[in-house]
């Protein structure tokens, strides 16, 4: 048989997307050579870095594709590492015309949705995750920020407790936990390690994620906040004064009246509180009998204190606990679980009170 021309073994490679970036292999620049002789195909991928984590899957995934067009001819993949100024200029690339402090600044099309609560311990991390979750299965481009520094828990809940983001200069991507995006504190320190940082420890942290992290472009970023009103709370406020806030609660009054303070808080630094998450609501146990463990009438509460719409109530719910455990949002593992079904209803509600962008201008540019 005849062997591929150089043009349909590069469209071949046009297939295959980077795990971390999330783009063609060939709109990275990463395809080094493509030789084609009587002894086979010979294609050189060149890695952003030494030591890439997703070197074995695009070096499978290459291979794959190019197997496809080879007519029958063998297929070497090889790999190669960019050279600094061919890095450089990926990145340069990468971020556009934006500066890395505008990725999420007021012309981004990106919704940011902080996710707050009075107190710990309500299951704010559980919605996060799992509403981002059911963001992606809905096709959108989603992010996760986990900013409870002290309390970080996002890598366990989507069970990506040993993925490390990888460094391109002064570029960190973060890990992928099937289509989202996540980035938390948890991934730079030794397992088991506590952080006990100051005030302004915690606003540089913040300020590097939202900064020194790509996240490409997003529809939406969920910010996983710390529970209260300390200097977490205050320093998004400042660095992401337009995102949007959800407030979580549960029923019982000593966790909604503290709710109440996060959500007031959060409009004095200017932003927009559009609706509370009741958790922990009435559920079902297994042999049928109704569980109403921390009363009702909390989350209504909140949201009537605060003049927004209750947006969901997820019922108590043996099964979104084991998922929280084993590391699977439960939106996935357990479609049918009546705390899933509440947390897709919920994500629906909260669409609902995204403003229209009919009119905004996009932030682009002429080139020349």
């Amino acid at each position: 048989m005849s062997a591929p021309t150089h043009e349909s073994i590069r469209e071949a490679i046009a297939t295959v997307i980077d795990p971390e970036l999330r783009r063609p292999l060939t709109e990275l620049d990463m395809v080094d050579s493509i030789d084609v002789d009587d002894s086979g195909i010979r294609v050189v991928i060149a890695l952003t870095i030494v030591g890439c984590p997703a070197s074995d899957r695009i070096h499978r995934d290459v291979e794959q594709a190019v197997a496809r067009v080879a007519n029958g001819h063998e297929v070497r993949v090889e790999l190669s590492v960019m050279e600094p100024d061919r890095r450089a200029a990926l990145i340069t690339r990468l971020r556009g015309d934006r500066s890395p402090a505008d990725q999420f600044g007021p012309d981004s099309l990106t919704r940011v949705v902080a996710v707050t609560s009075g107190k710990g311990g309500v299951g704010k991390s559980t919605v996060t995750t799992n509403l981002a979750s059911v963001a992606a299965e809905q096709g959108l481009r989603v992010g996760v920020l986990d900013a409870d520094v002290f309390g970080f828990s996002q890598p366990g809940l989507f069970g990506i407790e040993q993925a490390k983001p990888t460094r391109l200069d002064d570029m960190i991507l973060p890990p992928l936990a099937g289509e989202v995006k996540v980035i938390s504190i948890g991934m730079f320190v030794e397992p088991g390690t506590p952080v006990s940082w100051r005030g302004p420890m915690l606003h540089r942290t913040v300020n590097q994620f939202l900064t020194d992290v790509f996240f490409g472009d997003l529809d939406m970023l969920f910010v996983d906040m710390p529970p209260g009103t300390g200097d977490v709370a205050i320093s998004v406020g400042q660095l992401l004064p337009h995102s949007d806030v959800v407030v979580v609660t549960t029923p019982q009054p000593s966790a909604s009246d503290v709710a109440i303070r996060s959500g007031l808080v959060a409009r004095q630094t200017g932003q927009q509180v559009v609706g509370v998450i009741e958790t922990m609501s009435a559920g079902v146990l297994p042999d049928g009998t109704a569980v109403n463990l921390f009363g009702d009438g909390g989350g209504a509460q909140v949201a009537s204190a605060l003049e927004v719409p209750l947006l969901g109530q997820i019922p108590l719910s043996v099964t979104l606990r084991e998922c929280g455990d084993q590391g699977t949002p439960v939106v996935q593992a357990h479609p049918d679980d009546p705390a899933s079904l509440a947390l897709v209803e919920t994500f629906h509600a909260l669409g609902a009170t995204k403003e229209s962008r009919v009119g905004v201008p996009l932030p682009v540019s002429p080139k020349h």
